[in-house]
């Protein structure tokens, strides 16, 4: 259907449209038009991929003398591949309707391992090794000796890219990672070069929060985006931990002993050039002298991750002349490993902030902060003239030297934390030191402000007021919708008291009373004699899941559960979560019903649905709390209250709730779907706590459904199953319409019908 929002046709590949999904649309267009920021709360379930596809590309097809171009951020390589798939079922809707005119070409972008095609390459098992091994066959040093010398092995489909030279284009289109990857083997290119050299012309990019946020990728990746752009984060809900990541820093034993063998290496290159070819190290001194830290342009396959601090914080300024000799650089960083290790030789924690940490190296070793802040620049440059290619070795010093570097730049929203060992492990020597950042809005500022509309959306975003403070930005319109639906498939609980009367909870004080464990495994009994299918249990750590599934194993009511449904557990390795899921699918196939026990910070919670029969029911059992003593989290919540005025119980709350949502939220994933949810805990009566959840489960959550003990949830869940089991009509016949029309959502637009939802 194509319908118009202002002066904007917009091209909908559906017949038909939710009224959430219109408004939605007139929310974004508005932040567009106004050039500003926005943030928009979109129940699960509703299609806010497609609205916002359908609207910036109409948006910028209705604007062909400036179009826009959207750069969207996904969390995981799934979500891309999802979302490039839908904006392909768009975009053939829009050529059918307006012709050529309306090509656009949009591709994905992500590193090497998701991308390569050379088989000797792609063998290597994590990304470093792929990096590293790419950069052996495609540095510029090693192809010209490759031309004196055809033994020297070279990646045929990048010398096949670079003899293409201006030829080797993407036709428009909407290619997914793995039709770039047939493209390249159909043309003998290489895909990951091809994409980098295409992102800079396509209409539609879509990578990873870390091309945009972290400033060592942004760097090399998103420097030439024009001003003109849409920048969208999808699923952002988490998107402050995702800045806090890109610039914290952590270092124990093992990296500076690392850091040391590195350090050993390099002084011997540096030790065979002199012998070899002195006029290398030369130039590059003088380079230095002259104030160029790097060589101007770089070939694309020589360009190394840049500095980790922010473009604007960079000195543009001459590398300090006692780091130029590349010899004094090596005994500079032996110096600053050397005092890292004597730190990380304390018996207490230890906790300063940047500036006094930046003294005490000074005092000690005789390192300044100028010194500091040029170490990773130095350290590329060296790398460059040294011709190393296994990159993936040399991780370790370039820890050292992201960490000094930062340490150097940033005076605050950072500290430094010196933990002897893991709290929860004390007898276990580990020392770690981290730098950790407290300010999220330090990596998004430069997309901020860099770019004229920014939209930041998820289904869970509440309390909405809460992300301005916390990215530190004014947002043009921040709206949170709720779902419009045709009969109540939502049926969210508060469970606060088993059926003995006695309350549930997982405070720490009532978390290992038998009494509560017992009447959380008698809330599971009951629930799987009743619900049909699968049932999703989120635990809030791993430590708890072990300890009260023991106990239920021990008093057997695991036994009486599994008489009902098989068990399945989600565990901290990838490979046994993938199978357990794989198999819990089965057993929810074949009729036989599964239970999946999960933990709500774990990687089931994030991106993985249990939609239809893989979930009608989701338990949360307890509230989803950090670790309330881990320094870090202290040292951040000080940060956020003197600077932010953010109270440490406000943020706290928030950011449980946030994630209790986000697990219970995996339930619903279209309006056809039904299920239950059960907030297990007495905590969640409380208003303060209750509020902080999203308004689309607020506004099926009744007041009678506030206080329940075990039995009466069962009686509820009868209930709504079997209401659920009525045949209903989709489009709404009883006055609420849920599903427009094209000449509905006309006549809505002129007035004549009112808003039905």
């Amino acid at each position: 259907m194509k319908f118009q929002i202002e002066d904007v046709t917009v091209y909908f590949p559906y017949d038909n449209i939710y009224p959430e999904q219109y408004s939605y649309m007139v929310e974004l267009k508005r932040a567009l038009d106004a050039k500003g920021h926005c943030l928009l709360e979109m129940p699960t379930g509703t299609g806010k991929t497609i609205a916002l596809l359908s609207l910036i590309t109409s948006y910028a097809l209705s604007k062909p003398s400036n179009p826009v171009k959207l750069l969207y951020c996904t969390r995981t390589v799934h979500e891309m591949e999802k979302t490039l798939a839908e904006l392909r079922f768009l975009h053939n809707y829009q050529v059918k309707h307006l012709g050529p005119s309306a090509r656009i070409l949009a591709l994905g972008l992500s590193s090497r391992k998701n991308l390569c095609v050379n088989p000797s390459v792609i063998s290597a098992e994590n990304r470093d090794s792929v990096d590293a091994a790419c950069r052996k066959l495609t540095a510029s040093w090693v192809r010209a000796m490759a031309v004196e010398n055809p033994n020297i092995p070279t990646c045929e489909f990048f010398e096949n890219y670079e003899k293409a030279a201006s030829d080797a284009v993407l036709p428009p289109g909407v290619y997914t990672l793995q039709d770039l990857r047939a493209f390249g083997k159909e043309k003998g290119w290489c895909p990951y070069f091809l994409a980098r050299h295409m992102v800079q012309f396509a209409n539609v990019v879509v990578y990873s929060y870390q091309y945009l946020l972290d400033p060592k990728v942004a760097g090399i990746i998103s420097k030439e985006m024009q001003r003109e752009s849409v920048v969208v984060f999808d699923e952002a809900h988490n998107i402050d931990n995702v800045c806090i990541e890109a610039l914290s820093v952590s270092v124990r034993m093992q990296t500076l002993e690392g850091a040391t063998r590195n350090l050993n290496r390099m002084s011997q290159e540096i030790e065979r050039l002199k012998a070899t070819d002195a006029g290398r190290l030369r130039a590059e001194y003088n380079r230095l002298v002259e104030g160029l830290a790097q060589r101007g342009n770089l070939p694309i396959t020589d360009t190394w991750l840049t500095n980790p601090t922010l473009p604007e914080d960079i000195l543009k300024e001459a590398v300090p002349g006692n780091i130029r000799r590349a010899e004094h650089f090596l005994s500079v960083l032996r110096r600053l490993v050397q005092y890292f290790k004597g730190r990380l030789q304390t018996e207490n924690v230890e906790k300063e902030g940047p500036v006094t940490f930046v003294a005490s190296i000074n005092a000690q070793v005789g390192i300044d902060q100028k010194m500091l802040r040029f170490c990773y620049d130095r350290l590329h440059s060296l790398m460059l003239t040294l011709e190393i290619t296994d990159t993936d070795e040399f991780l370790h010093i370039q820890t050292i030297c992201d960490l000094a570097t930062l340490v150097g730049t940033y005076t605050r929203g950072f500290s430094i934390i010196i933990e002897p060992f893991d709290e929860r492990m004390p007898h276990i020597p580990d020392p770690v030191l981290q730098l950790c950042c407290h300010d999220a809005s330090l990596a998004i500022k430069p997309v901020f402000e860099r770019f004229q509309s920014v939209v930041i959306t998820s289904g869970t975003l509440s309390p909405i007021d809460l992300y301005p403070r916390l990215l530190n930005f004014n947002p043009v319109v921040s709206r949170s919708f709720t779902m419009s639906l045709t009969r109540d498939c939502i049926c969210p609980m508060v469970l606060t008291r088993g059926s003995d009367q006695l309350p549930v909870s997982t405070k720490y004080d009532l978390r290992s009373d038998p009494g509560v464990e017992k009447n959380y495994g008698k809330l599971l009994v009951e629930m799987v004699s009743v619900v049909p299918d699968g049932i999703v249990c989120f635990f809030v750590s791993y430590s708890y899941m072990d300890g009260i599934v023991n106990s239920w194993h021990e008093s057997g009511i695991l036994k009486e559960i599994m008489q009902h449904k098989l068990v399945f557990i989600e565990t901290q390795d990838v490979v046994e979560t993938t199978l357990a899921l794989d198999n819990y699918r089965k057993a929810c196939d074949c009729g036989r019903g599964a239970v999946f026990f999960s933990v709500a910070r774990g990687k089931v919670a994030e991106g993985i649905d249990f939609d239809r029969h893989y979930g009608r029911l989701v338990i949360m059992f307890g509230v989803p709390f950090q670790y309330t003593l881990s320094r870090i989290l202290l040292a951040r919540l000080e940060y956020l209250r003197e600077t932010f005025q953010i109270r440490e119980g406000d943020f706290l709350t928030f950011d449980a709730l946030r994630q209790a949502a986000q697990c219970v939220g995996r339930v619903i994933r279209s309006k056809a779907d039904y299920g239950m949810m059960i907030f297990a805990d007495k905590r969640y009566s409380r208003h303060d706590k209750r509020s902080k959840l999203p308004g689309w489960i607020l506004s099926h959550l009744r007041d009678a459904h506030l206080n329940l003990s075990t039995d009466m949830a069962v009686h509820i869940a009868r209930e709504f199953l079997r209401r659920m089991a009525q045949p209903y009509d989709k489009t709404g016949a009883m006055g609420k319409k849920t599903l427009l029309s094209q000449e509905e959502l006309e006549k809505m637009a002129n007035g004549a019908g009112d808003m039905l939802f």
